[in-house]
């Protein structure tokens, strides 16, 4: 029977993204069912609640109190962790990044940058709509980190915005470049030389990320990289961000081109947003996942992936090894008795384009956010025999925890059962790098690797978004994996095809 000891530390508040780093080092130890360390706000005890691992005593911690919440299989290996957790927190062990100046409120943020111009919200989702509001009241355009934003409170606050001539990126607006700066989760683009004319508006996210750092690799610059929100371009928010953005765009001399990254957007949006991009006066590229190329309007380039959409930017291609003679050695290595490839990803946007690249090579998929024709996860009956393709950065998955691309340990668990599935020949992951992510996300699967035997070795397949000059270092990414024996792919839509040709030769 599971143990759960909750302990609280009244009056002590440390940065969620530490708490969620240490809640998964926590959670890796021997005998530990789940770990989770939060700020005792009524949203977060609910989470834990939910999550069985509170207790009387954690029920009672107040919003400025820490609790400590655990789920063991016995009171010993509960009170190792509880001893680990607080050595740990002991003499602020773990702290947040700092700067030289810290404002505490909007307002003196705004005292201590007079000349900013935009605020970055990134609160609890209940919190984050009155935040953005106040931002806009002082004039600041806004970028939404945040995500369980309410459709109400994205649409309101975003007609507001428009009326006041100001533009909100988001909600779960996790990337953005504005002239050339990354924010967020972003890479760096300063290894480019070549001037900035290309600007993209996407959702944001890893797809903005991968189309950024694609383009650099063929000699592109992005001038501006404009996240809107996953539900922008839904009939029920119309656009606004969208619409906003390409009438920016459209009047920035020095973009020359503009780049669509998205899901296809709803019927009645989707007319609005492409005869503007048509008429915006520059040459327009669009990568709608799920459109095929008689779906595109006259005027409007099409671009199938992410990959596809860089090269046409770029005016340069991708020199591909040859896809089948790789996956005819590759698929002789296999040592199982499966084809099933599993695909355990960290960017939202880049499952979805991996599911749609092997569904147009002919394979069925599953995946817990489907894509295309694949069906859900959740349900057996319907994902039997499908390729399993999942967004482990999805609520279902960080609750309580960090995402992956800030705690690679996240997906040690997924990525070890894969290994150990005799029915599995193919898994494809991909290493996010950038500003926000992992120090060095290639070790944690290095390390799993290392530490599996032999006996049953599926093809590891990896595609790394990322730059030489990100903190991480693409190279040093890129020989960590290659020296583990994982084939390492110039973009994720390589990546994919790859996985896809390898299970097709297997015997």
């Amino acid at each position: 029977m599971s143990t759960i000891v909750n302990e609280v530390r009244k009056g002590f508040y440390l940065d969620s993204v530490a708490l969620m780093r240490l809640s998964a080092e926590i959670a890796a130890m021997g005998g530990i069912e789940e770990a989770v360390l939060m700020i005792g706000t009524p949203s977060n005890l609910q989470i834990m609640h939910d999550a069985g691992v509170l207790n009387a005593t954690g029920e009672n911690a107040g919003p400025n109190d820490l609790v400590i919440a655990l789920r063991a299989d016995g009171k010993g290996s509960a009170n190792r962790a509880l001893a680990h957790a607080n050595k740990s927190l002991e003499g602020g062990a773990l702290t947040s990044s700092q700067t030289e100046a810290k404002a505490r409120t909007l307002r003196g943020g705004i005292s201590l940058h007079p000349q900013a111009n935009l605020a970055l919200i990134s609160t609890p989702g209940s919190y984050a709509a009155r935040e953005a509001r106040s931002a806009l009241d002082a004039g600041l355009n806004v970028m939404i980190f945040s995500d369980n934003v309410s459709l109400e409170d994205e649409t309101t606050l975003k007609q507001q915005a428009k009326a006041r001539d100001l533009i909100v990126m988001g909600p779960d607006c996790g990337t953005a470049y504005l002239n050339g700066t990354p924010l967020a989760f972003a890479n760096s683009l300063s290894h480019v030389t070549t001037p900035a004319t290309t600007a993209a508006i996407a959702a944001s996210g890893t797809g903005l990320q991968e189309f950024a750092v694609l383009l650099s690799r063929l000699g592109g610059n992005l001038k501006h990289g404009i996240g809107v929100g996953g539900r922008d371009l839904s009939d029920a928010v119309g656009a606004i961000s969208t619409l906003q953005a390409i009438d920016l765009l459209a009047a920035d001399n020095s973009v020359e081109q503009i780049v669509l990254i998205s899901k296809p957007p709803g019927a009645n949006t989707a007319k609005e947003v492409f005869e503007k991009l048509a008429s915006c006066g520059k040459k327009v590229i669009a990568c709608v996942f799920g459109y095929q190329q008689s779906d595109m309007p006259a005027g409007i380039e099409y671009a199938a992936n992410l990959r596809d959409a860089a090269e046409l930017a770029s005016g340069n291609q991708f020199i591909e090894q040859g896809v089948e003679p790789l996956a005819s050695e590759l698929a002789a290595k296999v040592n199982s008795d499966g084809k099933q490839i599993v695909g355990l990803y960290s960017g939202g946007t880049l499952c979805t384009e991996t599911q749609l690249a092997l569904q147009k090579a002919g394979l069925n998929t599953a995946s817990n956010a489907p894509a295309g024709t694949s069906a859900n996860a959740d349900n057996a009956d319907n994902a039997a025999g499908s390729h399993l393709i999942l967004d482990l950065g999805a609520d279902e998955y960080t609750v309580g925890r960090p995402h992956p691309m800030m705690e690679p340990l996240v997906r040690v668990d997924a990525f070890t059962d894969a290994l150990n599935n005799p029915s599995v020949a193919v898994i494809i992951l991909d290493v996010v790098l950038g500003y926000g992510a992992h120090e060095d996300p290639s070790r944690a699967i290095v390390e799993v690797l290392s530490n599996h035997a032999v006996s049953h070795r599926p093809v590891i397949i990896a595609c790394i978004c990322g730059t030489e000059s990100d903190p991480q270092g693409l190279q040093a990414q890129r020989n960590a994996l290659t020296d583990a024996g994982i084939i390492v792919s110039n973009s994720n839509c390589g990546a994919a095809e790859l996985a896809a040709a390898v299970v097709q030769h297997v015997s």
